[in-house]
């Protein structure tokens, strides 16, 4: 039980800090409270200086900061200045989809990185193992914008691109924590004893393995939230990603800290879950 209020409180500080830190940065960001407005060359100096005294912020950001806690917690995310509709529909609609793409690009990737890492840990065979090894390093290589951009000429399943991302991270270091698994000196005394590998694989090697594989899901569950953001914006997903990168067009600072809040929620929940889970005697 320590450890789970340790984690809430640790989630609950991250929430705060993250608000914050994003409420800052966008309210100090160049081109915060300009109207694009302003651009209409049919505009007097009058109308101009309107325009941005209306944009300017009414409130410090700390005064501004502690409203929108207040409000938040009595179920007021507030209004979409771009969109000109409640955050809390918005995120309403957009959340289901983004987890969704999460989701699909999570256990699509751990299924292929599993299914290489087991192979090449149990065979041993080199020209496998240089094979995986060298297309899981070409992945590795190429950033999250760039898979985006190829799928959408390629007109392939933009979800699949989390797939791609996830699935060489697990690869490697499924596969150097089985070998090592492997090694360990009761498995060895299991293949002395003349057990089979099916047998050794599934009560010896992979419960050695379990508790680090959950720890690398809370990791994967991260990296894939990370990656949706400009992979929903660059494939037009009507996900958190897409509804993002609107915000970000339009600093709106209403909108961009509610979605600062809830990556930062749901990283930090799959950490502290995958974190509890892999070490259960711990939590109590």
């Amino acid at each position: 039980m320590h450890r789970l209020f340790q984690h809430a409180a640790t989630i609950l500080v991250a929430i705060l800090l993250g608000g914050l830190l994003g409420a800052t940065l966008v309210r100090f960001a160049p081109g915060y409270g300009v109207d694009e407005q302003e651009l209409d060359s049919r505009l007097s100096n009058a109308s101009i200086e309107a325009l941005r005294a209306a944009n300017q912020p009414k409130e410090n950001l700390a005064v501004f900061y502690a409203h929108y806690l207040w409000r938040m917690a009595h179920g007021d995310l507030g209004n979409s200045r771009t969109l000109n509709r409640p955050v809390r529909q918005l995120i309403t609609e957009r959340l289901p989809e983004t987890l969704k793409t999460v989701l699909i690009g999570v256990v699509l990737g751990w299924t292929l990185g599993l299914a290489f890492a087991i192979p090449v840990s149990t065979t041993r065979v080199w020209a496998l193992d240089v094979g995986a090894g060298l297309i899981t390093g070409i992945l590795l290589c190429i950033p999250a914008a760039v898979f985006a951009l190829l799928f959408v000429m390629a007109r392939a399943p933009a979800r699949l691109i989390i797939a791609l991302i996830i699935f060489p991270k697990v690869f490697r270091y499924a596969r150097n924590l089985l070998v090592r698994s492997a090694a360990l000196p009761h498995v060895l005394t299991a293949w002395s004893k003349g057990l089979g590998s099916t047998r050794i694989f599934f009560y010896h090697v992979l419960p050695s393995a379990g508790p680090q594989l959950l720890a690398l899901a809370g990791v994967t569950i991260s990296v894939a939230f990370t990656a949706a953001i400009p992979i929903e914006a660059l494939c037009d997903l009507p996900g958190l990603g897409q509804l993002a990168w609107k915000a970000a067009l339009g600093r709106d600072l209403y909108l961009l800290i509610n979605l600062t809040m809830i990556v930062t929620v749901l990283t930090l929940a799959a950490n502290s879950v995958t974190d509890v889970v892999s070490r259960p005697g711990s939590a109590a």
